[in-house]
């Protein structure tokens, strides 16, 4: 992939993993409104944007392939995909979650950290994996496949 293509990778993934996480929190919190949804969303998207291509994304992807130098994956693209996806799940849910106690002025203990960290990490993982990764590889997929067609 180019830089162009990562970008709107990068960003599809944000919109749709901000979206369901923000929805998801705003649910185990019982605070789900339309407006609540509407007022977190946008500084959401934009820290989480910022870290998944600043600090998550960069590191994420180096450690996750690291690993799979040392194992015998034989060079499968769903083994990487799963990796990295994994790792990144990782550093978000711990990055944004610490975002979310202080947007929402909760005092930070590690009680109530590992409490987020851990519901958010079981929502975040099978939403990246099984919903939002393989919509984004299909709406680049289809992207990138109409790029080739006009330029031919």
């Amino acid at each position: 992939r180019n830089f162009k293509e990562s970008l709107f990778f990068f960003v599809l993934m944000c919109v749709m993993m901000v979206l369901g996480m923000t929805t998801w929190n705003l649910i185990v919190a019982g605070h789900f409104s339309w407006g609540h949804l509407e007022s977190s969303y946008l500084l959401g998207f934009i820290v989480a944007l910022f870290l998944d291509i600043v600090l998550a994304g960069p590191i994420a992807k180096k450690l996750a392939l690291a690993i799979l130098e040392r194992i015998d994956y034989q060079g499968k693209k769903w083994v990487r995909i799963i990796a990295v996806s994994g790792m990144m799940v990782l550093f978000m849910v711990s990055c944004m979650s610490l975002y979310g106690l202080l947007f929402n002025r909760i005092p930070i203990s590690y009680g109530i950290y590992g409490r987020t960290w851990i519901t958010n990490f079981v929502f975040a993982l099978p939403l990246n994996l099984l919903v939002v990764g393989p919509i984004a590889r299909f709406i680049l997929g289809n992207f990138q496949r109409r790029v080739l067609n006009l330029s031919k």
